[in-house]
């Protein structure tokens, strides 16, 4: 750990949003999933969830194609999305679904800057009728070519990236958004992986760092 180490981390996770978030309903595709998690990290998302499309089925987060990114996105299984529904209304979300239908509206005219959760659904089926009939708006990319959608990582991509803007402009990224028990929680975890991991399996609370990123008995560069 150096000072400037530290600073990056303290940085990124200064901008994370925690109520900015992405449902990603039975995304069947390694490739696409996590690219979806690599997006999230772009654009400030704290946490993700995913319903996944088989009963047992729980993905690896792919290095190649996550770059990373899959240390900095908590990732979230429910086995149903009303579960996870009824967990995101009752913090306020609005739940969008990126699904082409009469009442869709254009995603550019939503308000993210309001708490969201954007729901994406797999490759070839979309977003499940059930979870159609829970969400409160279905949302669309205009196309103007022979093909009706993007690939569901990209769709996700040019979304949560309308969503960035509206929230920079807004103020949202200007200062630390998520609880201090929470911001401290996660700093020490993404500063000191390894060393939180055995402070978890002794049931232990993290130390304290200090301005530099350190903690006592921790090793100095």
């Amino acid at each position: 750990m150096t000072p400037e180490r530290y600073q990056i981390i303290r940085d990124v996770l200064d901008k994370r949003q925690p109520d900015l978030t992405v449902v990603m309903d039975g995304v069947n595709k390694p490739h696409n999933f996590n690219a979806i998690v690599r997006s999230c990290d772009a654009t400030g998302v704290f946490s993700a969830h995913y319903i996944p499309i088989e009963e047992g089925e729980k993905f690896k987060l792919l290095k190649n194609t996550a770059k990373g990114s899959q240390k900095y996105v908590k990732v979230h299984r429910h086995d149903d999305f009303s579960v996870a529904a009824q967990q995101l209304k009752a913090s306020g979300h609005q739940l969008l679904a990126a699904h082409l239908s009469e009442d869709a509206v254009d995603f550019r005219s939503v308000d993210y800057t309001q708490p969201t959760a954007i729901v994406f659904g797999a490759e070839l089926h979309g977003v499940s009728d059930q979870t159609l009939e829970i969400v409160d708006q279905h949302i669309v990319i205009p196309m103007v070519g022979m093909v009706e959608s993007f690939n569901v990582s990209v769709a996700a991509a040019l979304i949560l990236y309308e969503a960035q803007q509206q929230r920079m402009r807004a103020g949202l990224y200007d200062k630390p958004a998520l609880p201090a028990d929470i911001y401290q929680k996660t700093l020490f975890e993404w500063c000191w992986p390894k060393v939180a991991a055995h402070y978890q399996r002794l049931g232990k609370s993290y130390p304290v760092l200090d301005e530099q990123g350190y903690f006592e008995d921790s090793e100095r560069e």
